[in-house]
């Protein structure tokens, strides 16, 4: 099993975030992940528990198609997904830090947890885990630089487009 984690702060308020992260999930989610080549949300209405969608990601060459659902979904402060034959699960946590009114700074944590190795690719756990943190850190900071400069600080996140 391989289980990473990534954090940052970012300065907005975690409902802003939490809006960005999963109620914009499937106009955001390819932006933070450009592995991410194709996003089909299989559920209709906005995400919920229960949401299923699948991707196709290209990840260091690697083609992959999966499933995944949403697992639990606890708005403003954790939004987490399970592959549909949980080979994976993603994790996103929000945590505000200090006393602002409005909540910013927030701590955004990522977690990722590859529940399962195929045989053949145990002996490279270490390589594969190095991979995923590499990853892991990729999104917490791709979140930042788009949620710092599109959301506005200290309000509420614009209304969605999609």
């Amino acid at each position: 099993m391989v289980k990473v984690r990534a954090s940052i702060l970012i300065e907005r308020a975690p409902e802003a975030i939490f809006g960005f992260i999963a109620d914009d999930f499937a106009r955001n989610y390819k932006r933070w992940s450009p592995e991410v080549q194709r996003l089909e949300i299989l559920t209709p209405g906005p995400l919920r528990v229960g949401t299923r969608a699948r991707q196709v990601r290209v990840d260091q060459g690697r083609r992959t198609d999966t499933t995944f659902r949403v697992m639990t979904l606890e708005r403003p402060r954790r939004v987490c997904f399970i592959e549909t034959r949980d080979r994976f699960r993603i994790e996103y946590l929000l945590d505000p830090v200090g006393n602002d009114p409005d909540g910013a700074p927030t701590r955004l944590t990522f977690g990722f947890q590859l529940t399962r190795l195929e045989l053949y690719m145990r002996p490279f756990e270490k390589l594969i885990g190095s991979a995923v943190q590499e990853g892991a850190a990729r999104v917490v900071r791709n979140i930042k630089g788009l949620v710092e400069a599109e959301l506005p600080a200290g309000g509420s996140r614009p209304a969605s487009t999609s």
